[in-house]
This record gives structure tokens, C-alpha cells and sequence, in this order.
């Protein structure tokens, strides 16, 4: 191959670009005479991917029960990086904020619509089988989950709705000790933390409240209070807005409800105890919760039917 004029400008660009930090270019291009040719299973560490299911029973469905957990808390990692992007952003444009909101639709779209693996995917038999072996670990212990949660709304949107009118005006710190997902994870008899949250805050409590300070002032809902009017009124921007917040706070739990149902409350039998002792008929149940990032964007109506199946 000639060195033409587009290979000289090529390395004209690539020269100024290790100009600016003071690298010497030709080092850069002498070590491509060394580099390996970069194959597919190398860029998707995927023998290491492969190895990081590890199921605790013999049971075969099992691998099918981690295998999709972990596929879950990686459509989280795209939300979350899309999240950072919108919530950094200068000045964002309407149509920049659609783009990217509904990047984290689709994420969710495709979280809600897998839920078919578990739901129709696992004989309910062999899940019964394994799920004791999984104790105490549950769903609910997904730190990226909570973080998605703090970065869309403001945190009083969280807190557990019988404290909200109350916690208004209190600090962060406050409003984080009485966010709704602690209740969620109480023995109901007792209402002492389940061994599943005491681990839970454990590891992840002092992350995520220090995730919550960071976030009081710079989540979705401040991002769309702060906007500018003609950029606020947009019928677009206001429906991307308002289906995350369904996706979110009413289609994701309720496949979660549904699958609790399935599997651990079959033919309207007593039901049984989750794997964390989470309390999930009460934690999972939309119309209960009622927790909304937007409220503002919401009719009066549409709350008042919240999660429920004739309405929103």
C-alpha cells in the first residue's frame, strides 16, 4: 500500500493527538508493530463471562435463574450510563434528552418482556427445589436498581409513603433511613430487618447515601423542573418522561409480582416466604407503593390508578 495523502493526514491527526499529551508519537506507532490482532471472544472476555456461573445446586433450572440475573444487573449498567450522561449534560436539548430516555425504555422493554424466561422458562417444582440454597441472597439486594431509582426522582418521591408528608423538609440522611425499600425487607410479624437488608446495609449503605447526596439536586426530576419552558412543554420529552416512570414504578414490579405469584403462591395457596423474607406482596404490589418519579406530569386520575390493571 501507497503512504497516499489520507494515510499522511491519518498520521497528521494521530500526531497532534499525542501532542497534546505530551507523548512521543512514534513509540505509539512502533508498538502497533507488536499488538495481537483483537478476535471477538478477547473483546467480550467471554471465556471469563462464561465462567462466572456458579450455581450452589444440582438442580438444572438454576443456571437459568443466575444466567438471567446477571444479564438484568447488566441492562442496569447501560441504564445507569445512560443516566450519567443525561444528568451531565450541558444545556441538553429536547431531542437529546428523547434519545437518551428512551435508551433506558428500551433497556427496561426488554428487561420486562425477558421476564417470560423466568415466568415460562423454570418448572416451578425445580425452582422451589433451589431457592432455599440461594438464602439469604434476593433481588432486592441489586445496589444498581437503588441507584437507578435515586437518580430519577427527588428522594421524598421514595421515601415509604406513609412517612413522606412528615420527612418534606428533612434532610437527606433522614428521608434515606426511610425509604420504602427497608420496609419491604421486614419480617412482617416482628418488623425486624430480615438478615437479607441488615447484609444488604451492610455493604451498600453508606455507598448509596453518599449516591443520594450527590443526587438530591441533580436527578431526572430536577433536570426536567430546571428545563426551560419551550423545551419543558415538549408532547415528546413529556411521554419519554412519563413511560420510564411507568416501566419503572409499575411494568417492573408487576412482572416481579406476577413471577412471585407463579412461584411461590400457586393456586391461590398460603404463600411462601421469599428467599430474602422480603414481605412481596405488599413490597412488589405498584397501587401499594405508589411510588412515581414524576407526579408533576400526572393526572389526578391516572394516579389514583396507579398499578392497577384497568388504568395506569
Amino acid at each position: 500500500m501507497e503512504i497516499n495523502n489520507e494515510i499522511n493526514d491519518l498520521l497528521e491527526k494521530l500526531q497532534q493527538r499525542y501532542s497534546k499529551e505530551n507523548q512521543q508519537f512514534p513509540a505509539y506507532l512502533e508498538g502497533l508493530l507488536y499488538n495481537e490482532y483483537l478476535d471477538y471472544w478477547n473483546y467480550v472476555n467471554l471465556d471469563a463471562l462464561l465462567s462466572l456461573q456458579n450455581p450452589r445446586t444440582y438442580v438444572k433450572d438454576e443456571m437459568i435463574f443466575i444466567v438471567y440475573h446477571q444479564i438484568t444487573e447488566l441492562y442496569f449498567k447501560l441504564c445507569l450510563w445512560e443516566y450519567d450522561q443525561i444528568l451531565k449534560a450541558e444545556n441538553p436539548t429536547a431531542a437529546f434528552l428523547i434519545t437518551r430516555l428512551n435508551r433506558i425504555i428500551n433497556y427496561f422493554t426488554n428487561l420486562t418482556h425477558s421476564f417470560s424466561i423466568m415466568v415460562d422458562g423454570m418448572e416451578p417444582e425445580q425452582f422451589l427445589q433451589f431457592r432455599l440454597s440461594l438464602l439469604p441472597a434476593s433481588g432486592f439486594q441489586s445496589a444498581q436498581y437503588r441507584k437507578i431509582e435515586i437518580a430519577s426522582t427527588n428522594l421524598i418521591n421514595l421515601v415509604n409513603h406513609t412517612d413522606r408528608e412528615r420527612l418534606k423538609k428533612a434532610p437527606t440522611e433522614e428521608k434515606f433511613r426511610y425509604i420504602y425499600w427497608r420496609y419491604g425487607a421486614t419480617i412482617a410479624e416482628t418488623g425486624e430487618k430480615s438478615l437479607t437488608l441488615k447484609r444488604f446495609e451492610q455493604k451498600y449503605d453508606d455507598s448509596l447515601t453518599q449516591w443520594a447526596n450527590t443526587h438530591a439536586d441533580n436527578n431526572l426530576q430536577t433536570l426536567y423542573q430546571k428545563l426551560p419552558d419551550d423545551i419543558k412543554s415538549n408532547n415528546d420529552l413529556i411521554a419519554a418522561f412519563k413511560e420510564l416512570d411507568h416501566f419503572v414504578n409499575v411494568k417492573w414490579p408487576l412482572v416481579h409480582y406476577k413471577s412471585a405469584v407463579r412461584y411461590l403462591k400457586p393456586d391461590s395457596s398460603e404463600a411462601v416466604a421469599a428467599t430474602g423474607g422480603t414481605n412481596w406482596e405488599k413490597y412488589l404490589a405498584p397501587r401499594i407503593q405508589l411510588r412515581i418519579f414524576f407526579p408533576e406530569l400526572w393526572t389526578e386520575k391516572e394516579i389514583e390508578n396507579w398499578g392497577r390493571t384497568s388504568g395506569i
